[in-house]
């Protein structure tokens, strides 16, 4: 059996797109002698997606466990609690429960505070050569998720290299040396918290969203200690990591397709459709995974119960057959929705807020800037494979 798709390989690292072209033309619904099967099929991975009989509960897998320390490890019995690994019911309450923090209204309450922080980021920023990942889309979010969090901003840079080294969990493969970074990290963090809910205990609901998660429902019914605490690292490290991909690989994209980032100038009423545009240009999350429960019909294939898949976002969003003229960046695309942020009962609780912190730095950026352009194209990616972010991207600025 041929492996179409290796994480490994060297090709799939030097185009990743021609790579996924030829994957989609020759065997869109791969079994990878691997062990696993792969969609790269807008259609395909939508239907996987939302999928009643795919289940995201990979604590649950003794292989997958094992690899990154054991059933009963601290990231483990973490990651059992997070909403992402949950199914069915157990995955509605816990949604039902998370949403109340991204709310309309929290989300618009955040609006001032967002346009605030983004401001005095470009401010300190300023003119000439700068890195927009660290002096602008990394501080940003971090920022923005620990205010709404509650967390005390002396405390958030420490939250974020925890919550980071418990992020590599997701990724399809885990080294040794990652292994024990995030088995350290997780309990770390969860002292941290527990310690910090304990000084919040009985605050009022409203004081901040920390307060939130810890209060009862309409219903009474509420989270556990150990839920809020891993779930709080879940939206912590989503809350940053993919909103600082978004932002930085969304503005590589319009610099190098020029006629894009013009009409954008033109038009800033398109922002909202070139945000939803650029997170299926160049998705800020590469894949996720499914385990069938059920023997499970995608296109002319039957995935036998059991079987793990993984699903494609890039992949998928330059699909010709959903997209017309997939690799132009088309700021005024409608249809179909990206599915960056996933799709079906797993869809981003939190992609509301993400997509309105990369519309206002992009609006900020364009707003301010008259000239803006590469300083270099020496262009490095995280080793993170599943998170596809740049280390750095360093512009020039000009007003």
């Amino acid at each position: 059996m041929t492996a179409l798709f290796d994480l490994n390989d060297p090709a799939l690292a030097a185009d990743r797109f021609g790579y996924y072209r030829r994957l989609r033309e020759t065997e869109p619904v791969h079994r990878s002698p691997f062990g696993y099967w792969v969609l790269s099929r807008y259609d395909d991975v939508d239907a996987l997606l939302r999928a009643p009989g795919a289940s995201s509960n990979f604590p649950a897998d003794p292989g997958w466990a094992m690899i990154r320390g054991g059933p009963t490890c601290p990231v483990v019995k973490s990651t059992s609690k997070w909403m992402l690994m949950q199914d069915g019911l157990a995955h509605r309450r816990m949604r039902r429960l998370i949403a109340r923090v991204f709310t309309p209204r929290n989300i618009d309450r955040m609006r001032p505070r967002i346009a605030e922080v983004v401001g005095r980021l470009i401010d300190d920023m300023g003119d000439g050569e700068v890195d927009l990942i660290s002096d602008l889309a990394l501080p940003m979010p971090i920022l923005v998720v620990g205010e709404l969090l509650g967390i005390p901003e002396q405390d958030r840079a420490k939250c974020r290299d925890w919550t980071d080294k418990v992020g590599y969990v997701i990724d399809p493969g885990v080294t040794p040396a990652r292994r024990i970074a995030m088995n350290k990290a997780e309990p770390e963090f969860r002292a941290y918290l527990l310690d910090l809910m304990a000084q919040r205990r009985g605050n009022d609901p409203e004081h901040d969203l920390l307060s939130v998660l810890m209060s009862p429902d309409a219903d009474g019914e509420q989270l556990t200690d150990e839920e809020i605490v891993a779930n709080i690292l879940l939206i912590f490290n989503a809350g940053h990591e993919t909103t600082v991909n978004l932002i930085a690989n969304g503005m590589l994209a319009l610099l190098q397709q020029p006629a894009a980032l013009r009409a954008l100038r033109a038009d800033p009423g398109l922002m909202g459709t070139a945000v939803e545009e650029l997170s299926r240009f160049d998705p800020p999350v590469q894949l996720a995974a499914r385990i069938v429960t059920a023997d499970t019909r995608i296109g002319d294939k039957v995935i036998p119960a059991g079987d793990t898949v993984i699903v494609l976002f890039d992949a998928a969003g330059r699909d010709p057959d959903r997209y017309p003229d997939p690799d132009r960046l088309d700021l005024a695309r409608t249809e179909p929705k990206s599915l960056a942020f996933s799709s079906g009962p797993h869809y981003c609780v939190g992609a509301v807020l993400g997509k309105l912190e990369a519309s206002t730095v992009f609006a900020e950026l364009l707003r301010r800037y008259s000239d803006i352009e590469l300083a270099s194209q020496d262009l490095r990616w995280h080793s993170h494979f599943n998170l596809r972010g740049l280390t750095e991207l360093r512009l020039n600025l000009k007003r």
